[in-house]
């Protein structure tokens, strides 16, 4: 049997790593010295488990958040130093980013059991529900224009060369790229996500492209960029029409000669990175309008994927909705069962301009919100669809009609089945009935 795979962060090197180590007889232990030589390692080889010992480290917690916010696939459990806890940061960085800790002195068996649990985690995490993990929530789906993307996906992850994302805001662009990047002989290495959007403009240059030490006021020491950090992997610029236009000539720079230069620098940087970028903008009319350089455009455009709106893939829409239930369920009420025939019917019907994204808040909602044993319409915030098709008859009218107040009596009775009888006029047998007739929830 092969031996699951830890990297350990011992700052003291091996020496420090030795005690807490020793016991740990199924797990091929590689040890580091600081951040870099972690980073590093990760570039170079696939670790679901990570172990960092005395945190938070000699660079303080402040570092030490930025790595595991890097490197956040990695399952990682810290021991920590004595009375790290009793700074505030530290418990920040202990809450935001480890899936377990110990503290000084280290009982070597506990720590097996931790480390034996995350890796059970990291594994479920890799692969829910028994599928590949490029098998991701917006890609599911068997309607024609999903099944064209993943084809999309599949070729072009084999090559090297940039991919251009294009979709409405919601669509699923990021987890296109995820697909691609895991996908590829890169799957690997990091996937680096940015919002170029999100980054102050003043900021922005020393996060893409790092800097140097003494580079402005408060550059103590040499920082890596984001792209850097995503060497032997892939980078993500989401909203790359966001990017200010002096940043867009170091962009097309970097993808011309595949070499940065650090703020404050001027020693060339080689990184081996593939660059997925993504925009709900059309960038052909950005361009026209002077808003994005056309060769950087061109650039970027090699390899383009438009990831359908979810309008077009109404073949998907209760798949998807059933996935976002299961993937939720330890949000939902425990009376919850699932989706009621209206509430289906309701999600058929309405446009979901706010795509994937809509579909998964307003399914959140309807799961902590209800207050029966299934989803309604008025769970999700959707109205029932009562207008009529043309030349509808006077039955399909009267079914509407009886449905409606039906819906609404309930409503007005909190659900209870006595108080909407009295105030229908009919009693309760009969209105649970008209309940069972309609496909209405009790």
């Amino acid at each position: 049997m092969s031996l699951k795979k830890l990297l350990c962060i011992a700052f003291d090197g091996a020496e420090g790593a030795a005690e807490p180590c020793a016991a740990l007889g199924d797990w091929d232990v590689r040890i580091v010295t600081g951040w870099r030589d972690a980073a590093r390692a990760l570039r170079t080889r696939s670790y679901l488990v990570g172990l960092a010992l005395d945190l938070p480290g000699p660079d303080g917690p402040h570092e030490a958040e930025r790595f595991f916010r890097e490197h956040w696939n990695v399952q990682w459990v810290g021991v920590l130093a004595p009375n790290a806890l009793a700074a505030a940061a530290c418990r920040a960085l202990v809450a935001g980013h480890l899936a377990d800790f110990h503290t000084r002195p280290v009982d070597p068996q506990r720590l097996l059991h931790t480390l034996g649990h995350a890796h059970g985690m990291a594994l479920l995490r890799a692969q829910p529900d028994g599928t590949p993990a490029a098998d991701l929530m917006a890609l599911t789906g068997t309607s024609a224009a999903i099944c064209r993307l993943r084809a999309q996906i599949a070729k072009v992850a084999q090559s090297q060369a940039p991919v251009l994302i294009w979709g409405e805001s919601g669509s699923g662009k990021e987890l296109t790229a995820q697909a691609i990047h895991s996908q590829s002989a890169r799957a690997a290495g990091p996937f680096v996500p940015i919002n170029c959007g999100a980054i102050p403009p003043a900021l922005i240059q020393s996060e893409l492209f790092g800097h140097a030490r003494g580079a402005f006021t408060g550059a103590a020491r040499d920082k890596t960029g984001l792209i850097e950090s995503a060497a032997g992997g892939s980078v993500f610029l989401d909203e790359i029409a966001d990017l200010p236009k002096d940043l867009q000539s170091n962009l097309l720079r970097f993808l011309q000669e595949k070499t940065i230069y650090r703020v404050g620098s001027t020693r060339a940087v080689s990184v081996d990175v593939r660059v997925i970028a993504a925009s709900h903008v059309n960038l052909q009319q950005a361009v026209a309008d002077g808003l994005f350089r056309e060769d950087l455009y061109y650039r970027l455009n090699v390899l383009p994927i438009d990831v359908p709106p979810l309008r077009e893939r109404r073949d998907d829409l209760e798949m998807l909705a059933h996935h976002f239930f299961r993937t939720f369920a330890a949000e939902k009420a425990p009376h919850l069962k699932g989706f009621g025939s209206d509430a289906l019917r309701a999600i058929r019907d309405h446009d979901w301009p706010g795509n994937v994204r809509e579909l998964i808040n307003r399914t959140r909602r309807a799961m902590v919100l209800s207050e029966g044993r299934l989803i309604g319409p008025h769970d999700l915030g959707l109205a029932p669809r009562r207008a009529l098709s043309r030349g509808a008859g006077l039955d399909a009218s009267r079914i509407d009609a009886e449905r409606a107040a039906i819906g609404a009596s309930l409503e007005r009775a909190g659900r209870n089945i006595t108080h909407a009888a009295r105030d229908l006029g009919v009693s309760r047998m009969t209105l649970y009935r008209l309940l069972a007739k309609h496909g209405i929830e009790p």
